[in-house]
């Protein structure tokens, strides 16, 4: 007994550090843009602002604009979000329910691109774009990421896992089946989904290679290019480089906040064979 409660506080020991570890960096970036020029540089440093103040997202928001940087993103990872998952979501459906030669071999197709890394489509991806016309847009932003492999793979896991009874039961009623993908397997899909939307929502949001390539106007340009000239301009100012950190990344705290209670479920979908 004395043994299995050490091996208890062992666990949430190491559980508390690792929890410790990955938030102290972003609280110390949260500390950093709510100090005052004076206290920022103090030592020992101050683990509390003292004072507190709201001065250094003020001037990121005046100076740089960043209100158009963040409805550049929200715009871009809307769009995106939906279109891939919805993709994802059809694209993965007759993968695991139907049956018809060759599929294994198109979901080994369809998972071969995932060992390429993402920078060597880009000059392929590019050309592709200038030639569509989508150079500058939203659009040219949008589209390579549209079908995300992944989410695929994601997705037909967890299809697999479903009973077929569900569906079986829903075309004795008579239900087509796109009423099947859409009434039955969807909401039977909900961690998967929310899962999916929370990742792909996170790889739009922090894109940052490919839209700097894409886009001209630097009045398109998302937030996590415009942090770029935030930091040229207050290279000197760590205060106001840390607030608009804390601006890029608070949507994505907040989303996962939201969906916490689908994401683990939705990783672990298709590990339990019905």
């Amino acid at each position: 007994m004395a043994l299995k409660a050490v091996k208890v506080i062992l666990v949430y020991a190491v559980l508390i550090a690792l929890a410790v570890f990955t938030v102290w960096p972003y609280y110390w970036m949260l500390k950093i843009s709510l100090e005052t020029a004076a206290s920022v540089y103090a030592w020992p440093p101050n683990w509390i602002p003292d004072p507190p103040t709201l001065e250094n997202y003020i001037t990121v928001w005046k100076t740089m604009g960043v209100w158009r940087y963040l409805l550049n993103s929200i715009i871009i990872s809307g769009i995106g979000v939906f279109v891939s998952v919805t993709f994802a979501a059809l694209f993965a459906y007759p993968l695991a329910r139907f049956e018809f030669p060759g599929r294994n071999l198109i979901f080994f197709l369809v998972l071969l691109p995932m060992m390429v890394p993402a920078q060597g489509s880009f000059i392929i991806n590019f050309l592709t774009i200038r030639r569509l016309g989508l150079v500058n847009t939203y659009w040219g932003v949008i589209l390579p990421m549209a079908v995300t492999l992944f989410g695929v793979f994601l997705l037909r896991q967890s299809y697999m896992g479903i009973p077929r009874d569900y569906e079986d039961a829903a075309r004795i009623d008579g239900a087509s089946e796109f009423f099947i993908w859409f009434r039955v397997m969807l909401p039977m899909n909900k961690p998967s989904l929310a899962t999916l939307v929370l990742l792909q929502f996170i790889a739009f949001w922090n894109n940052f290679l490919w839209p700097l390539i894409v886009l001209r106007d630097p009045n398109m340009y998302p937030l996590s290019v415009g942090l770029l000239y935030l930091n040229d301009s207050f290279q000197t100012n760590l205060r106001s480089v840390a607030a608009g950190a804390v601006i890029a990344t608070a949507p994505i705290a907040l989303l996962f906040l939201f969906l916490q209670q689908y994401f683990v479920k939705g990783l672990t979908a298709g590990g339990v064979k019905y």
